[in-house]
């Protein structure tokens, strides 16, 4: 063969080779291999890392992993139960009457002024490496101080040289609590924290023109430190849920410096702020926040002593998660977070291993789940082979279609009113709209909590009996014959206006507006054709749609709750008289008010988990069954997938500081994307044949003509040889 082609050979062996020594769509750097990191996305930015004013579940992906409030939900354990993170112990509860003396122990719900939580908190646990508590030698905050000159030439946090720590004090906590009365602030839960803190609406008042570090020196009436590792929270009268809410980031504490280093002019236009560069004691801290990106979470070095579960229920231990009982967390170094907007990328790198898990998209729930014969879900042979891990959890939300209970068509608490709500309830099959519109993925619900809320009746017991009905020993939809008959009995026969003698109008008012909603939206208009009536879909955008909501203006919506803690109080609060969006500015978006409701939610608020407040929720649910002010929609169910390397898998739907609990078997994870990713290099051969044999004609002719041209002339006739 000539020399040329096997230079074409020799270049496509070297090629080969190296295309199999390596993965070629490895889209992370060979500096984690072996490392213990977990790979994750996100895709959209989030817009508060500030544990006072985040609030939504993409900032506390983030935000829950940095800071510590002092309790937290037990990994293991079901029901949820709270335990202590910083704090040593569970509060101390104490009642109190008018004049602030304690009273004996169980006293009389009217006898009880005020409930003090005193909170002790472990020594030595100190906070991440930062800026704002780097001090010089003679001990002053040495960033605290900053000129233009200095700012000028900073880009981003870790251009400043030095970082420094400290403990954890009482002193933080309550700074914190002060953090949220501050207007300047505007955190999402200072409205009602004004209805329970004693002094939080007066302190607000005082604090509404001074800058947030101001408050440092100031003092709230009901919030204050005892000691060092100790502090006591006042709240007005008995509030047993208030303890839910001190496991939440809001109560997480932040050191005074952290106000002082972020407010210094010039900072915030460079985007170095409190919002972009938390500072916390938990288990992880933020490195790295390119929202373009990448996020990254780093260890936190400062980290204090905890373990992972040594008890969790029954059957943890056969599945294989206690396993790592009782050894240090995190187990995690580094977690990876990147921008992904798109789901079909997303979905082919969690099949190359390159994510350690993911949600099942629409597009990709045939791929990876089947239905089987007894209604059940399990993975497909292909997820098998792969060696899947299947979650699912039903999640502690309801979504539901409510009535304005102010409107005079559909609201009120007249018989008509109520029996075409009660018509509707029956006709907008949600069962239908979970298989169609969610793949399955949902629970039908009949009233107002979900599963896994204290209350929650499974089974015929907690059957909702105005739209279904037991027939042969199954419970099923009542026939719509029922609701027309309901429609019948309100003056809408046949679905008929008898005012216009025209088919009854109805108007849905949405923020589902866009050409992915349209196939929603018809399905919708079907429902309430099955009655006769005409639905009429009102449009807007979420300013106007919130508006609507706020002045009493729209007729039919969709709404829906995501539990703040695990008590059926979060749920049925949003039905209370006392919380009418329109009259109060509360959460009560339907504006619904029944005397029997109202009294009976006040008596089941404040009690603990007895017989008792089972017996009155019960009472609760049948009242507001009746009533029909929501038609119950459904509970929404996580399907959720993870690779066979991702250890401590168990669905907590309160908690979201998971990510220190979790482990990854590296080794596994690093034969499967060897396994999944190896190049497919016969294409690349057959081209490189392919291109040489064409190549050869060329190269050939090439060569003949340079030989001909290096050829010795003939002698001709007349001329003599050398």
């Amino acid at each position: 063969m000539n020399l040329p082609i096997y230079s074409v050979l020799i270049v496509l062996c070297l090629v080969l080779g190296a295309c199999g020594n390596s993965r070629p769509n490895n889209p992370y750097g060979k500096s984690d291999v072996g490392r213990m990191v977990l790979y994750s996305s996100f895709s959209e930015r989030p817009k508060h890392l500030d544990p006072a004013i985040a609030y939504s579940s993409n900032e506390y992906t983030f935000v829950s992993q940095i800071y510590e409030p002092p309790f937290q939900y037990h990994y293991l354990k079901r029901p949820y139960q709270l335990t202590p993170l910083t704090a040593s112990k569970m509060p101390d509860v104490n009642y109190l009457d008018q004049q602030g003396k304690r009273l004996q122990p169980s006293p009389a719900d009217n006898e009880i002024a005020y409930t003090d939580y005193i909170i002790d908190i472990q020594p030595n646990i100190r906070y991440q490496p930062h800026p704002a508590l780097a001090k010089n030698r003679q001990g002053g905050y040495r960033y605290h101080q900053l000129d233009g000159k200095q700012i000028q030439r900073l880009a981003m946090l870790n251009d400043f040289a030095d970082t420094g720590s400290r403990e954890l004090t009482a002193d933080d906590y309550v700074y914190q609590i002060k953090r949220l009365a501050h207007p300047k602030l505007q955190s999402p839960i200072a409205e009602i924290m004004k209805n329970y803190i004693v002094g939080f609406n007066e302190f607000s008042r005082q604090v509404s023109d001074k800058p947030k570090a101001a408050i440092n020196g100031l003092s709230m009436t009901g919030v204050q430190a005892i000691n060092r590792y100790q502090y006591r929270i006042r709240i007005k009268g008995k509030y047993p849920q208030f303890i839910y809410w001190l496991a939440m980031p809001f109560f997480s504490p932040m050191p005074w410096e952290a106000d002082v280093f972020y407010g210094q002019s010039g900072l915030s236009d460079k985007n170095i702020t409190l919002d972009w560069y938390p500072i916390g004691t938990g288990a992880y801290l933020l490195a790295e926040n390119n929202p373009n990106r990448r996020m990254t979470l780093l260890k936190n070095p400062n980290f204090h002593k905890e373990t992972y579960p040594v008890e969790g229920e029954a059957d943890d231990q056969a599945k294989g998660l206690l396993a790592d009982a009782g050894k240090p967390l995190p187990f995690i170094d580094k977690v990876v977070f990147t921008l992904e907007k798109e789901t079909i990328p997303y979905w082919t790198k969690f099949l190359q291993g390159y994510y350690d898990a993911s949600g099942i998209a629409s597009d990709s729930f045939d791929q990876a789940i089947q239905f089987t014969g007894s209604g059940g879900v399990a993975l497909t042979d292909t997820m098998r082979e792969k060696g899947m891990q299947l979650q699912t959890a039903v999640e502690t939300s309801n979504f539901y279609m409510g009535f304005n209970m102010l409107d005079a068509t559909v609201g009120g608490d007249s018989d008509a009113a109520r029996k075409l709500r009660q018509a509707l309830s029956i006709a907008v099959d949600y069962e239908e709209f979970i298989s169609i519109f969610r793949n399955g993925r949902g629970l039908a619900a009949q009233g107002v909590i979900p599963p896994g809320i204290f209350g929650y009746a499974d089974g015929k017991e907690g059957i909702n009996p105005i739209v279904y009905e037991e027939v042969n020993g199954k419970v099923q939809r009542k026939n719509i014959a029922v609701a027309q008959q309901l429609m019948a009995e309100a003056g809408y026969r046949n679905g008929i206006d008898p005012k216009t003698k025209e088919p009854l109008i109805l108007y849905f008012d949405t923020m589902s507006a866009s050409i992915d909603d349209r196939p929603m939206m018809n399905w919708y208009r079907k429902q309430f054709e099955k009655l006769g009536i005409t639905l009429v879909i009102r449009a807007t955008d979420y300013n106007r749609f919130q508006e609507k909501m706020r002045l009493g203006n729209a007729q039919i919506f969709v709404w829906g709750w995501n539990a703040d803690y695990p008590d059926p109080e979060n749920f049925f609060f949003l039905l209370y008289g006392g919380n009418s969006k329109v009259k109060h500015g509360g959460e009560n978006a339907t504006n619904y008010q029944n005397p029997v409701v109202d009294q009976l939610f006040e008596r089941m608020r404040n009690i603990d988990n007895t017989p008792e407040r089972y017996t009155i929720i019960q009472r609760l649910q049948a009242q507001i069954r009746f009533d029909a002010p929501w038609i119950f929609g459904f509970h929404p169910k996580t399907f959720s997938l993870y690779h066979r390397w991702y250890k401590n898998i168990k669905p907590n739907l309160m908690a979201n500081n998971q990510l220190k609990y979790t482990r990854i078997d590296t080794v596994e994870r690093e034969k499967k994307r060897a396994l999944w990713n190896r190049p497919v290099l016969w294409p690349l051969a057959l081209a490189g044949m392919v291109t040489a044999m064409m190549l050869m004609p060329a190269i050939r002719a090439v060569q003949r003509v340079r030989v001909g041209s290096k050829r010795p002339e003939i002698p001709g006739k007349g001329q003599a040889s050398v």
